[in-house]
């Protein structure tokens, strides 16, 4: 009898009090999976069943949501998309959410007192706290912070896309005009140094960049439109190129009805270049483009040409060396816009890479993780005339866009002589350009490749004026 009662106390059978010590430390970690799986789930076994069964429901409501979100995510994303930044009940919404996470740190809470903490063993009371605390901090957070996008989206999306005026796409595309300018204390709003049509097609996103020279001469004008009537010979007179349209136009701001003069007159000019009818515009601030670099961590450019950052009124303080380079928001910036130690149209090519690479490179992980830095930059970044209305339907263009090829057709020499344009034959490249990407056409944007021949700059260097006319832009950068 001594043996087996010194057998059993040494430790050969399980004593009665380790045995309870694991039950309840189960049981505890039960009703903590338990509030984690389904909410108020615990508190229907052990706790307060009404307020179970109120948490049960809410639960259950919001994955139906959730199943509802995943529906429309998989067969109707552009619907998902109108819902996220158009609905009503978004401002609801993210009451709700905060609500929701109030609720359920409360319920994880109430699980670990129903786990009976102070009759745990030390050690695995310290588990638990431990457990229920990284489980508050994560379920709370996680709703925090969908509310804190809710919002940001929302002011984002009210402060930016206030137009209300919705244009229907022209021949199965929408055409919309990309403006880059310079502010600075020294002058009156944005200059447009950088213009440039993108043309998408409505069902695909199969995009054609069409570059304007800010230098562009003879520029003509719509008939009957105000400009047309100042300048019945076109816009051709000392210093009057493509980008000053918008200056005189809101410099003589009385003989217009519109509000934003300079913009109506460029579009107005920017239509009769093209042959296209323009749906929207867009004006990037240059600066504000270097805040959204930065908000997204950097750019991933192939730089053909070494390019100076500086240099433009101001010494050079640096360089942008040539190779694949991850380029800081500063960094993109002149390299956008650097005109020294090579010109105009080598400024064009380049701005187009950086764009392609932002379609390509701004994944929506990147926009969730970055949705505050990217919304406050494009706050200060871009003006524009596209109304929310149609907001989702370019978002989901933009995701089409990134698995299509970009093609470019660019108003530069050797093509076209930028003092005195050869108008239509513009229009025919650009028309060129459209069917060869709709699949129409298999002549390259009405060029012969000897039009096309640009040398190299150096032994497997590029020159950036070649993705001025590309029908593969990737391919060309």
């Amino acid at each position: 009898m001594s043996d087996v009662r010194s057998s059993v106390m040494g430790g050969s059978y399980a004593r009665p009090a380790d045995t309870s010590a694991r039950i309840q430390f189960r049981r505890a970690l039960t009703l903590t999976a338990m509030t984690l799986v389904m909410p108020g789930s615990a508190q229907l076994v052990m706790g307060n069943k009404r307020i179970g069964r109120i948490a049960v429901r809410v639960w259950l409501g919001f994955l139906l949501v959730g199943a509802v979100i995943l529906f429309l995510a998989m067969n109707s994303r552009k619907q998902l998309f109108s819902l996220a930044i158009e609905s009503p009940l978004l401002p609801v919404g993210r009451w709700i959410l905060i609500a929701g996470a109030v609720a359920w740190v409360a319920l994880i809470v109430d699980a670990w007192r129903l786990g009976r903490p102070l009759e745990l063993r030390r050690k695995h009371r310290l588990w638990m706290t431990g457990i229920n605390g990284v489980l508050c901090f994560v379920t709370a957070g996680a709703l925090f912070f969908a509310a804190h996008l809710v919002a940001v989206q929302t002011s984002f999306v009210n402060s930016v896309f206030v137009a209300d005026t919705v244009s229907k796409p022209q021949h199965g595309r929408y055409n919309v005009l990309l403006l880059g300018g310079d502010s600075g204390p020294e002058r009156s709003g944005l200059r447009p140094d950088s213009l440039t049509v993108a043309s998408i097609d409505k069902d695909t996103g199969r995009t054609v960049l069409i570059g304007l020279p800010r230098n562009l001469q003879n520029v003509p004008f719509p008939k009957g439109s105000v400009m047309a009537k100042a300048f019945p010979q076109g816009f051709n007179g000392e210093g009057q190129y493509l980008n000053a349209i918008n200056t005189w136009a809101n410099d003589h701001a009385s003989l217009f009805k519109e509000k934003n003069p300079g913009l109506k007159a460029t579009m107005g000019a920017v239509e009769e270049i093209t042959g296209l009818k323009l749906n929207y515009y867009a004006m990037v601030n240059m600066h504000g483009f270097s805040k959204l670099v930065n908000a997204v961590g950097g750019v991933r450019v192939n730089v053909q040409q070494r390019t100076a950052i500086g240099g433009i009124g101001s010494p050079i303080r640096g360089w942008i060396e040539a190779g694949e380079q991850k380029l800081t928001g500063d960094q993109a910036l002149w390299y956008s816009r650097s005109r020294v130690q090579n010109d105009d149209f080598s400024r064009m090519g380049r701005q187009k890479c950086v764009m392609n690479a932002m379609l390509h490179q701004l994944s929506p992980q990147k926009v969730l993780f970055n949705v505050e830095k990217i919304a406050s930059s494009s706050k200060a970044l871009l003006t524009t005339n596209i109304p929310k209305s149609d907001l989702d339907e370019f978002v989901d263009l933009a995701l089409k866009a990134k698995t299509q090829k970009v093609s470019t057709v660019s108003l530069v020499p050797p093509v076209i002589y930028t003092g005195n344009p050869d108008f239509a034959k513009v229009r025919r490249l650009i028309d060129r350009a459209i069917d060869r990407a709709e699949g129409r056409s298999s002549v390259p944007s009405g060029l012969t490749k000897a039009k096309l021949s640009i040398p190299k700059v150096s032994d497997g260097a590029k020159d950036p004026r070649m993705a001025n006319q590309s029908s593969d832009l990737g391919a060309a950068c």
